[in-house]
């Protein structure tokens, strides 16, 4: 199975031949790298707009922190932080403005307000988040995690994380496909550090290319995470070149969106990457 050249999100279209930056916007108080910057309306559009002058072609807009130990937030809570954000940010840049949620309600609303994609850690497991993306007819990305965020990384566990992550996504896409979403309308994303260890992480860089084979566009978040720094030993403001390492090994083995907090440096390998793959040869 091929994945499809073009990926509608809303009013703006990715062409999906060529990799995409998704730049990080977490209008949170407390996410693991960036919490608490960007929780103002306007240094999140500041943000948004400085990531997109940079090469970002997406826009990820998440209100509610999914780090390791984080704890939820309610519905009214997730919407009085994105909304605004979402709204201005469909006027004001030329990106898709994807949204990082869970929440039926969420989604609905911010579908309305120019949301182009929807990003669910959960896979739209949540009751009626599979009826709120349907209906708002905009693509979604699937992600694979085991367990949840507040206890996600005790003691992760897997007979086979790799076999075991496919499935997973293969399940979720059929009830996708079941519930109205339609295939083309569908991203998959393997999960890192959402309830893996650093082998099981490793593991499904290096074989990312066998999650390809769903014929499904897939997207990645490495980007200053814990198995760059457990790897590395530094912390979190210390872990570009081995996000950049992650983000350049994923798109060469598959992966079409690479979520990220650095966006100018990652834009950067990623056009040596392209050019040099792109090259005919003499």
């Amino acid at each position: 199975m091929s994945v499809s050249d073009q990926l509608q999100c809303g009013l703006r279209s990715l062409d999906l031949r060529h990799p995409h930056v998704m730049g990080v916007l977490n209008v949170t108080p407390d996410s693991f790298s960036d919490g608490g910057l960007f929780n103002s309306r306007d240094s999140a559009i500041a943000h948004a707009v400085k990531m997109v002058a940079e090469g970002a072609s997406i826009i990820d807009v998440g209100g509610e922190s999914t780090r390791p130990g984080a704890a939820p937030v309610s519905e009214q809570e997730e919407l009085d932080r994105v909304l605004p954000v979402v709204e201005a940010l469909a006027k004001e840049v030329d990106a898709v403005i994807s949204l990082d949620t869970s929440s039926p309600q969420v989604i609905t609303e911010a579908s309305r307000a120019g949301a182009g994609l929807i990003n669910d850690v959960r896979a739209l497991s949540r009751p009626g988040a599979l009826s709120a993306a349907k209906d708002s007819g905009l693509p979604v990305c699937l992600m694979h995690m085991q367990g949840q965020p507040q206890s996600m990384q005790v003691a992760p566990k897997y007979d086979s994380v790799v076999a075991e992550v496919c499935c997973y996504l293969v399940d979720r896409v059929s009830v996708c496909e079941r519930g109205g979403i339609e295939r083309d309308r569908i991203i998959i994303d393997p999960g890192f550090g959402f309830g893996k260890s650093v082998q099981h992480n490793l593991l499904l860089l290096k074989h990312l290319a066998q999650l390809g084979q769903l014929g499904l566009p897939i997207l990645v978040g490495l980007s200053r995470k814990s198995l760059i720094g457990t790897l590395l030993g530094r912390p979190v403001e210390e872990r570009l070149f081995g996000s950049l390492a992650a983000a350049l090994i994923a798109v060469q083995n598959g992966a079409r969106i690479v979520r990220v907090h650095d966006v100018a440096a990652t834009v950067d390998v990623l056009k040596i990457a392209s050019a040099v793959a792109e090259v005919d040869a003499d």
